[in-house]
Formats: structure tokens, sequence, C-alpha cells
């Protein structure tokens, strides 16, 4: 896709240019904005009508121009339209030529604290209320909103945006394009802790039982980090745990949900999409390309192979292979699952049977009671 600046009214040409589709009819249409069809108010509004039966809509709408999906018939009425052939990636091209910019100004707001020893480059933009600490490292264009919080000797690559109230913590390496979402916090101390003597956990995962208790609780201390890698998206208010020794690590690309919970030392590869809810447990290793879907957990020290997918509810808490699909709780391949809900819908069919059949044999019997043998 080819970047189109939204700041004002487009062309229809340049707007099918910029998602790589075809054009029909006059594409020297001015567009000021895109628009659910049943929304159309003028000429220069961009009906969106790529769903099956949104079309029905243009024919008496006040849109002259359109985004219809392949083979889709079109009124007499509009001037021009272009043809999409895959529409939800289409949605991703218009929705970055017409969103509007986070309002930022170049500079340091007068109500924000940025430590004398902190290094800023060209164009950084930093909110009131904002805080960056000592030795920390902003990239040419990162935006700081108010409130956000950047720990000392973090280090923040070009076109990162963190959005009002996220916390980025000390020696944070984040890479370039970043969008941190409104009070995520990123390199929180791990949920890392030991007693002196074996505890509870350690006796109930050898013994099946609880043989030693938590008289002293102590914690080990996160002296590690969290880098992330470019085009990294964290949702609001999820969280991501530094690394106890080393570093707790997202590649490129990877976009994670509202309120996700990542431990220490997780190792995710890159592109990953993690919905809302998932909750990883310290130490698990994660490829590329995986999708958890929502409220999935994972547990401790599991890996999950590139191209997993797991669906929603699911309890992860053994291996995954590659490219496998896996549900349930626990969770197990999917045609496994499904034989297995098969089996629990069957159970009251199966209990009515074996009722029925016990008063069968009972009567046959002679109501059941064991024969005596003669002597």
């Amino acid at each position: 896709m080819t970047p189109v600046s939204p700041a004002a009214p487009v062309t229809l040409a340049e707007i099918a240019a910029a998602l790589g589709a075809a054009l029909e009819g006059d594409g020297s249409v001015r567009i000021a904005r895109a628009v659910h069809p049943s929304e159309a108010e003028g000429p220069e509004d961009l009906a969106l009508a790529m769903e099956k039966g949104l079309t029905d809509l243009l024919a008496n709408g006040k849109a002259v121009a359109a985004v219809v999906a392949e083979g889709a018939e079109v009124p007499a009425n509009l001037k021009g339209w272009i043809v999409v052939k895959r529409p939800r990636f289409a949605m991703a091209g218009l929705t970055t030529v017409f969103e509007k910019p986070v309002h930022a100004e170049p500079g340091v707001h007068p109500a924000a604290f940025v430590a004398p020893e902190a290094v800023l480059g060209q164009g950084v933009s930093v909110g009131p209320f904002a805080y960056v600490g000592p030795r920390a490292v902003l990239g040419e264009g990162v935006i700081v909103m108010p409130h956000a919080t950047v720990g000392a000797e973090a280090v923040i690559g070009k076109d990162c945006l963190l959005h009002p109230g996220a916390r980025i913590g000390e020696r944070v390496v984040m890479g370039e394009r970043c969008i941190i979402h409104p009070n995520a916090a990123v390199g929180n101390d791990g949920f890392s802790f030991v007693t002196p003597e074996p505890g509870s956990v350690e006796s109930a995962k050898a013994t099946g039982r609880v043989v030693g208790t938590n008289v002293l609780i102590h914690r080990v201390n996160s002296i590690g980090t969290v880098i992330l890698g470019d085009d990294v998206e964290i949702g609001a208010n999820a969280t991501i745990d530094r690394g106890t020794i080393t570093a707790t690590r997202i590649g490129s690309g990877t976009k994670i949900d509202n309120l996700v919970q990542i431990g220490h030392n997780v190792q995710i590869g890159t592109n990953c999409m993690l919905c809302g809810h998932v909750g990883i447990a310290g130490s698990t290793t994660i490829g590329d390309r995986v999708v958890l879907a929502g409220k999935v957990g994972v547990a401790d020290h599991v890996k999950i192979g590139n191209d997993a997918v797991v669906a929603a509810n699911s309890g992860v808490g053994t291996d995954i292979p590659a490219k496998a699909v896996y549900m349930g709780y626990p969770a197990v391949p999917r045609d496994r699952a499904f034989d297995q809900y098969k089996g629990l819908a069957r159970l009251k069919r199966m209990y009515a049977d074996v009722t029925d059949l016990k008063k069968r044999v009972g009567a046959l019997d002679g109501g059941g009671k064991a024969a005596v043998e003669e002597k």
C-alpha cells in the first residue's frame, strides 16, 4: 500500500492507487472522508460497501463514489468506484488513508519533566505531565502523550507512540514505530518468589500433596529487561514483565490486545497475535505467527511452535507443535477436542441406554439375583 496524506481531500484515483485496487469510472472525484453507505451525506463521501448487502444502499444514497468487493453490482448513480479483492485487507488501507493523526506538537510541554541527561531526537513530542527519566533515549518523531512515563535508560525507537498513561520501565528497549496504548505497562517486575525450604507448590508438583509450607516468601528481583522489535503494538492495560536476568522479548510485528499478561522471561516471535485476556506464564517460548485467541492461558516453560493457533478459552499446559490447531481445557488438537465434546454430549443418552439395559438384564435373570449353584 502506498501512503496518501489524509490532511486534505484526495481523488478516487489516488485512493485506488494507495490500495493497489482497480478503479472504475471517474477517478477525479474528490473524496474527503470514508463512511458507511447509510451515513453518506454528500458527493465527497466515499461509501464503503464491501460487505454483502451494503451495495443495496448505494442506489438511494448521496454518495457518488464507493468501494465495493469484486463481483458486486454497482448502481448507475455512481460516478466512480474502487473494486477490491480482499475487503478486510482493503479496510486496513482505507483506515490508514483517512485516520486523523494524534495531535502532538513537537517539543517538551512546560508541564512535563525530562531529565537533563535524557536524549531526545528531532521532532520528539513530550506532553503535559509526562516523565522521561535520566539517560533515556527517544528517537526521531517519538510521541509521549500526557501522563506517560519513560524510565531511566530506556531506549524508544523512531516514530513510536506512547498513549496517555503508558508506562515504560527502566532499561526497556523498543524498536521503531511501536504503539503503546493507554495504561499499558512494559517492564514490570516478574512474579517470581522463593521459599528457603521446598514450599507447598514444589511438594504439590512432586507428590500431589501439600507437604512443605510457605513460612517465608522471598522475592527474586527482576534485573533483566524487556525488548520489543519494530511495529509492535501493546493494547490498553496490558502488562509485560521484565526478565529475571536476561530479557523478555517480543518479536517485530507482534500485536498484543488489551488486558494481556506476559510473564518474565517469555520469548514471543514475530507477527504473533495475542487477543484480549491472554495470560502467559514465565519462561514460555512462542514461535512466529502464532495466534492465541481470547482468554487463552499458557502455563510456564511451555513451547508453542510457529504458525500454531489456539482457540478461545483454552488452557495450554503442554508443548504445541508448529501449525497445529489446539482448543479446550486442557488444550488438545482440534479434532480430538471435538471428539471429546461429542462424547460429553452423548453421556445423557448413554446413561439412559445403560439404565434400560440393566432393567432388561434384570428381567432375564430373575431380578438380577445371583444364581445359587446346586451341589
